[in-house]
């Protein structure tokens, strides 16, 4: 069931989709603090629109595509297509506030666009173990819980762009675990059947870890203007799960070389700095 090519087009499809509900709920918090409705909760504020349903329906449609992408390919391979939702965001910001793409925020996505072939060509990421034991996890788990906590109580002490920024890694960190259970969630859903669906702890897991995200996001969203929270966002997401592929399932890039691995890593560093530049100039 292992198609690279499939798993690229699905990948396509989710970072597409959930470009469109990203910015649907991030328009719904600005105004509702523009129109001075935002009292209390920001989620219940967001929850009582028919909009925000419709935006969060999108990204649910996203992330089945995401579900199926990693039925064919490997986390690494997914991952770093997700990052193209980004390049999706900007037109479709751009024409929700009638304006035009500026030329460095089309040379940025080229660049992004590069760096994500190079890494996905390059790299040929190796399949690892979609469901290692709970014993590999627990550690991972438990650190991520740690920095997590840490991060949201700093949060809390914060306004305005550092809270949207905190948020923002929050918010992808937890999308990097729940990107890493998903793979997981596949395997057992294609190799066991449903009723191991029901009795896994990954179902359970991802399920409150989806949950969280959202709720977070949606926080960081009311938190501050989409250029503080979606750089942090979008990079820290693969770089989260990244680091779980290589340490919990075991995946591996299939480079031999060092000229290989200095071009990997230079690609890395393009596709964050192109994020983050993109983020902060285009929305």
């Amino acid at each position: 069931m292992h198609n690279n090519l499939v798993a690229v087009i699905f990948a396509l499809a989710s970072a597409l989709t959930i470009a469109w509900g990203t910015v649907v709920r991030h328009r719904i918090a600005g105004e509702a603090t523009l129109d001075g409705t935002l009292k209390g909760s920001p989620l219940i504020n967001a929850i009582t629109r028919p909009l925000w349903w419709a935006g969060t329906s999108t990204a649910l449609l996203g992330y089945g595509f995401q579900i199926i992408a990693l039925a064919f390919g490997t986390l690494l391979v997914v991952q770093p297509i997700l990052v193209l939702s980004l390049m999706f965001t900007l037109p479709l910001a751009a024409r929700y506030d009638g304006r035009r793409l500026h030329s460095q925020e089309i040379i940025w996505s080229c660049l992004l666009t590069i760096a994500v072939t190079v890494l996905v060509l390059l790299g040929r990421p190796a399949p690892g173990d979609p469901h290692p034991p709970l014993s590999r996890w627990m550690w991972a788990l438990a650190l991520g819980l740690l920095v997590m906590t840490g991060l949201g109580i700093a949060a809390r002490w914060m306004q305005g762009p550092p809270r949207a920024l905190t948020l923002g890694i929050v918010t992808g960190g937890i999308f990097g675990y729940v990107a890493v259970l998903s793979k997981g969630f596949v395997d057992i859903a294609v190799n066991q059947g449903v009723f191991s669906v029901l009795t896994s702890w990954e179902t359970y897991a991802l399920i409150a870890g989806a949950t969280l995200g959202t709720i977070v996001q949606q926080y960081s969203f009311n938190a501050g203007q989409l250029r503080h929270s979606l750089p942090a966002m979008t990079a820290a997401e693969p770089v989260f799960a990244f680091s779980l592929g290589y340490a919990v399932l075991g995946e591996q890039f299939q480079v031999k070389t060092i000229a290989g691995w200095c071009a990997m890593a230079v690609s890395l560093v393009v596709m964050i700095a192109s994020t983050v530049l993109l983020s902060r100039r285009g929305i």
